[in-house]
């Protein structure tokens, strides 16, 4: 299984149970927490496939929506829709973070696969990272995290310059994708937990 493969894999897992726990927050009903788990976990792949100039890959495999389903049931069963602010609790921001990661890692080989540049390498992991996550927020009235969150969005450009730079020095193999992966996670972490932002701009 290629490192695209296993990113792809884990940021879908991932990103269904950050949309259903974003869901349940918001008292979705049933179809409700379902679709946000769609959009999250797939939104942003599809986005990353069309600019790619691909036939999305959730409509030529069955395996993404399994994922989703089967990560929707999994988290009704565990009950986890009982717990009071999910939203703040661990299993949303690592998972959030988690998907956040994998993505921005499958957006980046995706377009270094189609000899993109190094813009349409940070574009593309950037709405691979992103996009799902934010036609969510739209759907539920809600501030998309990429304009409010910690440090959020940053994370994904980070990892794509990382990872095409180690593709101009031929260094980008599993191991590497890894130590990368590894290193996002902690970054996205890191920066919640300690409050990093950007800069704002202000009169004063």
């Amino acid at each position: 299984m290629s490192a695209l493969e296993i990113a792809d894999i884990i940021g879908v897992i991932c990103f269904a149970l950050s949309g259903f726990l974003i869901a349940v927050h918001y008292k979705l009903d049933i179809l409700g927490v379902f679709i946000s788990s769609f959009l999250t976990a797939l939104g942003g792949g599809m986005i990353r496939d069309v600019l790619a100039d691909k036939t999305p890959y959730v409509f030529t495999n069955n395996l993404p929506v399994v994922l989703v389903v089967a990560t929707v049931l999994i988290a009704l069963l565990f009950k986890l829709h009982k717990i009071d602010d999910l939203e703040g609790k661990t299993a949303f921001i690592i998972s959030d973070a988690v998907g956040l990661v994998s993505f921005s890692i499958t957006g980046s080989i995706v377009a270094i696969q189609n000899e993109f540049n190094f813009l349409g390498v940070l574009i593309l992991a950037f709405l691979t990272a992103v996009g799902g996550g934010t036609i969510r927020d739209i759907l539920i009235n809600r501030v998309p995290s990429i304009l409010v969150s910690e440090f959020y969005a940053t994370v994904a450009l980070i990892i794509a310059t990382i990872i095409f730079t180690l593709e101009l020095f031929e260094l980008r193999n599993l191991f590497t994708m890894m130590v990368v992966f590894i290193f996002g996670v902690i970054l996205r972490l890191l920066a919640y937990y300690k409050k990093w932002h950007l800069p704002t701009l202000s009169k004063e």
